[in-house]
């Protein structure tokens, strides 16, 4: 059901703003992705029977990070319509992310699946994001590093295991997240000139790595103070 949705949302999208002929293949390649990691996550959604509510809200809003994937390698997303339109579609991705944790906890429906798949549709948010902004000329390949972090984190932990374990709560890094979704996305806007994107952007990589780096120094500290067991 939401491939067929997102489907019908592409096609509209292609037919009403002239995109290419591969717009739409493009938003179900990242959307069938992103699908098939929900689908091998799932054990890590019991005691829940049911996909629930939130669940739902965060695929939604997977459908329509797809579709800024799809919009970011168009031509006409250049234009000042068409950025204007990849801004709206970015930010109502973002703003939905308050909406589903909110439902999950109000419904009692709240997992480590569904923490999970908020986190990792926001990681891809941000990747597609740099991808939109480098894409437009907004700033240089160097902005792809913000988006590549989490993966490269992710992948240095099969080398590292214990950079795999569990961390804390931390409000710290919700911030710097919602910070970075939100730099990005002023980044797109067609009144931003490239200066001040540059700026912007290498301003949220700052942040992510400090971040990331406040993350590792934790775990690692754990780790010594643990010893092999951690």
């Amino acid at each position: 059901m939401g491939a067929l949705s997102l489907v019908a949302a592409a096609a509209a999208a292609m037919l009403w703003a002239g995109l290419g002929a591969w717009f739409v293949p493009r938003a179900l390649a990242v959307f069938g992705i992103g699908a098939a990691c929900v689908w091998h996550g799932l054990q890590a959604h019991a005691p829940q029977t049911r996909f629930g509510a939130a669940n739902g809200i965060t695929l939604f809003r997977l459908g329509l990070v797809a579709l800024l994937a799809a919009a970011a390698w168009e031509p006409t997303s250049a234009t000042p319509a068409g950025a204007w339109a990849v801004v709206l579609l970015a930010t109502a991705a973002a703003s939905l992310d308050a909406v589903d944790g909110a439902v999950a906890r109000r419904r009692h429906e709240a997992t480590d699946f569904g923490a999970r798949f908020d986190m990792e549709t926001d990681a891809l948010l941000v990747a597609v994001l740099c991808v939109a902004v480098w894409q437009l000329d907004k700033a240089g390949a160097w902005v792809l590093a913000s988006g590549a972090m989490r993966y490269a984190f992710v992948l240095a932990a099969f080398a590292w295991p214990w950079l795999a374990r569990p961390l804390p709560q931390s409000l710290r890094r919700k911030t710097v997240c919602v910070l970075q979704i939100v730099m990005l996305i002023v980044c797109l806007g067609p009144i931003v000139g490239p200066a001040a994107a540059q700026a912007i952007a290498g301003a949220g990589l700052a942040l992510l790595v400090y971040s990331f780096a406040a993350d590792i120094a934790w775990l690692l500290r754990r780790r010594l103070a643990l010893g092999a067991a951690f």
